[in-house]
């Protein structure tokens, strides 16, 4: 095998994403044959050199990675773990089974919905840049009803306390579509309508900000889609794998 950068051997190898490798290798937490290499471009040959993090040496996974679609629900934080008050989303998913699992994006405290999760370092890194302009669907419970010229709006893309958001494709939902049901359970309530919502970043509170930018304040959020996956199968809290063809899809996407 070829050398690779060391931030992506510690991808590959399920430590983290390239990104939160490098604080790793900065604070010369990572070991090249038992010398610390606090320098981001440096490289390893995995058939010669031994890594380690924290002293614990850390391998190429020979097999396959894991990808696991949870259901989060609401009053979870999108964290493997932590000193919150609030449990964290690490929590529900099978870190024993699959150790060097992490969740690729986030979904805020109080929103529900598909997140992915996944030992696969290089495609979480991919699936969250920027660049790929990954599309990601909301279903949102919003205070009143969005008219077309503030939906029109979100399409052209609107700057936000100056910040310049990316367009956004969104509609007004039938309250009697099932897509509905997680943010109407018990029916649509007064003065309220349901919006579904296609963003392509992945800023904090974006969906919330964009909506409330155009007048229309959301009381309850959901993910239904993320890039190629589609939230099914699934029950609030529980996680299952991806299907062949849905890890196809998703390694795709991250290309």
């Amino acid at each position: 095998m070829s050398e690779m950068r060391l931030q992506r051997y510690l991808a590959r190898a399920g430590v983290a994403s390239r990104r939160k490798a490098e604080p790793l290798i900065v604070a010369g937490r990572v070991c090249v044959n038992g010398v610390p290499a606090t320098e981001l471009g440096s490289k390893v040959d995995p058939d010669r050199d031994t890594v380690t993090v924290d002293g614990r040496e850390v391998r190429l996974d020979e097999q396959e990675n894991a990808y696991v679609m949870l259901y989060k629900p609401r009053g979870y934080e999108s964290a493997m773990s932590g000193p919150g008050r609030r449990p964290y989303a690490g929590e529900l998913v099978p870190t024993d089974r699959y150790p060097g699992l992490f969740h690729v994006g986030r979904l805020d405290w109080d929103t529900t919905g598909l997140l992915l999760f996944t030992t696969d370092g290089e495609v979480g890194h991919a699936l969250t840049h920027p660049s790929h302009e990954v599309d990601k669907h909301y279903v949102a419970l919003v205070r009143g009803v969005p008219s077309r010229r503030e939906l029109d709006a979100l399409r052209r893309g609107l700057t936000i306390d100056k910040d310049v958001a990316a367009p956004a494709e969104g509609a007004v939902l039938d309250a009697d579509d099932p897509v509905c049901r997680p943010v109407i359970p018990e029916g649509l309530p007064y003065g309220c309508s349901v919006v579904g919502l296609t963003i392509h970043e992945g800023k904090k509170h974006e969906v919330k900000r964009l909506l409330d930018a155009i007048g229309h304040k959301v009381v309850r959020l959901h993910r239904d889609q993320f890039g190629p996956l589609v939230l099914s199968g699934v029950a609030p809290g529980a996680w299952r794998d991806l299907t062949p063809d849905e890890v196809r899809a998703v390694q795709e996407a991250a290309r």
